[in-house]
Order: structure tokens, then C-alpha cells, then sequence
């Protein structure tokens, strides 16, 4: 008997998360248009919407007028800021946190200097963040917490970490010896590919290629809506590609990897080679030189994706780089991928160039919200 009233159950509570994630990603829409796109009897969703209706969740913006003739559609939209989520950044002597709605508008964030170096000073700082967080916003769904390096997110593991300088290191149980609330442990690249999915309205149906270009360079695969970690914990890692075999060291070691030619610090420091003080964000002091570093690191980087549109086959590539602003870096991106590819496959990936950087912190507050939507008590 146990197992045949828990049955129903379930199922309720996975459609009503089902109808809480449509209206999350549609804003504003009615019962009978959820019914249809998520393929329930308009019995069902409604006794949804009435609930969520009781507690709060939801309110109802009025009817829509319609041409044709019986019940108008009344739309319903959910009130964002009744559930929360949190996201922790831990990078290189920095911790950002952000606090979102349900929509992942930004409601309280901070930017803390600290320490880095030692785990389990840093971690205890970042327990404690987290409580008071806990404390501060009752409606909290849950926390993400993000780290540079090779995170496995299922047990909360870090394997390796060269920015912070990190080996095996249990990320998760010493934050959850003070919180009591669903936690979600992520690569910092891999929950802002998440945001950018989003962000662009991106069919979650398909697949979709994202890289950040910081401090360091990482990449990730978006499949079905839900990241790709593969075996090692690895997988979108195209920033250690090697696109030059004779090129600079790069930190984890080997030569010519795609980070060590592109990233912040590699850009700023071939600029500065080139012309002492001169920096990317100064572009008028001297064009052509800017100008030649950015078609360089344009063609570093189409050489890493090309590859990747040709064997995943995505739907789309996202590139998240503070390169976006030069036009010559983009325009390069796209004619070397184009001319690396075939030209079917060209044809239907989309390159989307953003010009806002993602912040990762709200990335993981993201996956907290999209973990409670999929959860099932």
C-alpha cells in the first residue's frame, strides 16, 4: 500500500516541478497553453496553479482577450522572488557571492578578498558564508558552490585545482556540517555554461558549446540541458588543447595549450612585449598592434573549436571572452571555423559572441534552481 500511494505522489510532484520550470523559462503564459506544451490534462494543471496559487508562488496577471469564442486564457506568472537560490565562486584569492530570484536577477552580492592558498581555512570561511546566507534568506532552495580545477560534483571532490593551487580535496562536508540545505558543488565554467543557455533563450533540447576566457580558459557541453562531465571530469576542456606544439608553457605544464596563448594574462603579456604599458582595453594608443594580437588569438582559438563543432556537433558554439569587444577577434573566429569545416556542418552551428560577461556565481545559483526543479522527494 505504501509503494501504491507514494506512486501518485511522485508523479504530482514531478509534474508540478514540470510546471514550475515552464514558468520560469516562459515568464508569463496561462493554464491552457502549460497543458499543451507539457502535454497534461488541463485538470491537472490547474490544480497545479491553484496551489502554487495558495502558497504564494504564483499569481494571476488577468485574461487575455481572444477573438474566438469561449473561456479566455487568464495568465499566470510566478512571483520570482518568493524562492531563492545562492551561488559561492571560490577563485584565486577571491570569493563572489550572489543571492538570486527564481529568475536569477541578482538580489544581494558581495566580492571578498581572502586567502586562498590553505583548503581548509578557506573552506571553513566559506562554511560560514554559507550559514549566515542560510540564516539571512530563509527562502533559500539551496547554494552552489564553484571552484576552478577538476570537480567531481557528485561527491563534492576536488581532484585538481591549478589555479588555486588544490589536490583532493573534499569540497562538500565541511560546508555541510553547517548548513542544512540541498548543496550543489560545480566547476565554476561549467555553471555559467548553464546561465548562458539560458541567458540566450538556447533550445535546452539541443546541445550547446560554451568556453570562458579569464584568468584561464575552460569549456563545456551542454546536452539535454544538463552539463557533460564525462569520465575524468573533464570533459569541454578545451583550453588545454594544443594549438601551438612549440608555443609557451602552459600552467598545467605542457606546451602550446590554447590558455597559455589566450588568456587574460597571456594577452596582456604579449601586448606588453610589443609595447611597453600598452594594454587590450586601450585600443586607440595603438590599433594595429591590438589589432594583431586579437587576429592571432582569434586564430588560436578557432583552431581549438573547430575541431569540437566538427566532432560534437553542437548546436550552437558560445563564446564568453573579454575579446568579444574587438570585431577583428570575432570576425577571425568566425572565418577560420568556417573554413576548417565543412560548410553543411558550418551552416547549422550559430556562434554567438556575448557581449556581457556571465557571472558564474549566478550560473551556480542556476543549477541550484534547476537541480529542485528535477529533484523528486
Amino acid at each position: 500500500m505504501r509503494n501504491m500511494s507514494k506512486g501518485p505522489a511522485l508523479l504530482r510532484l514531478n509534474n508540478q516541478k514540470r510546471v514550475m520550470t515552464q514558468l520560469r523559462r516562459l515568464r508569463v503564459t496561462s493554464r491552457q497553453d502549460l497543458a499543451r506544451i507539457l502535454s497534461l490534462s488541463k485538470n491537472t494543471v490547474s490544480l497545479i496553479v491553484d496551489e502554487l496559487l495558495e502558497q504564494a508562488l504564483v499569481q494571476e496577471l488577468g485574461p487575455v482577450s481572444v477573438a474566438a469564442a469561449g473561456r479566455p486564457k487568464i495568465e499566470i506568472a510566478l512571483l520570482p522572488d518568493r524562492l531563492k537560490s545562492a551561488g559561492v565562486m571560490v577563485e584565486r584569492n577571491v570569493i563572489y557571492w550572489r543571492v538570486c530570484d527564481y529568475f536569477s536577477q541578482v538580489i544581494v552580492e558581495q566580492t571578498r578578498r581572502t586567502d586562498t592558498s590553505n583548503p581548509r581555512v578557506l573552506l571553513e570561511e566559506v562554511a560560514n558564508l554559507c550559514h549566515e546566507l542560510a540564516e539571512k534568506h530563509p527562502q533559500l532552495l539551496g547554494i552552489g558552490l564553484g571552484f576552478p580545477g577538476i570537480v567531481d560534483p557528485q561527491r563534492g571532490w576536488m581532484h585538481l585545482s591549478t589555479h588555486l593551487g588544490w589536490q583532493d580535496v573534499d569540497l562538500l562536508t565541511p560546508v555541510r556540517q553547517k548548513v542544512n540545505l540541498p548543496l550543489r558543488v560545480m566547476n565554476n565554467v561549467k555553471a555559467s555554461a548553464l546561465l548562458a543557455v539560458q541567458q540566450l533563450g538556447l533550445d535546452t533540447g539541443s546541445s550547446h558549446f560554451y568556453v570562458r576566457i579569464s584568468e584561464g580558459m575552460g569549456g563545456a557541453l551542454v546536452q539535454q540541458g544538463e552539463v557533460v562531465t564525462g569520465n575524468s571530469w573533464t570533459a569541454g576542456e578545451a583550453g588545454h588543447l594544443v594549438v601551438q606544439p612549440d608555443g609557451p608553457r602552459c600552467r598545467c605544464g605542457r606546451q602550446g595549450c590554447i590558455e597559455a596563448l589566450i588568456s587574460k594574462p597571456a594577452i596582456e603579456q604579449q601586448l606588453a612585449q610589443r609595447r611597453p604599458g600598452l594594454s587590450w582595453q586601450t585600443r586607440n594608443e595603438a590599433p594595429k598592434v591590438v589589432d594583431e594580437v586579437m587576429q592571432l588569438a582569434g586564430g588560436f582559438l578557432a583552431k581549438a573549436l573547430g575541431p569540437i563543432v566538427l566532432l560534437l556537433n553542437p548546436a550552437s558554439v558560445i563564446v564568453d571572452a573579454p575579446w568579444n569587444v574587438h570585431s577583428l577577434f570575432c570576425d577571425t573566429v568566425r572565418k577560420r571555423i568556417e573554413s576548417s569545416t565543412p560548410a553543411f556542418t558550418f551552416q547549422h552551428t550559430a556562434l554567438h559572441f556575448l557581449q556581457t560577461r556571465l557571472d558564474p556565481a549566478v550560473g551556480l545559483s542556476l543549477a541550484v534552481i534547476e537541480q529542485f526543479e528535477q529533484r523528486q522527494d
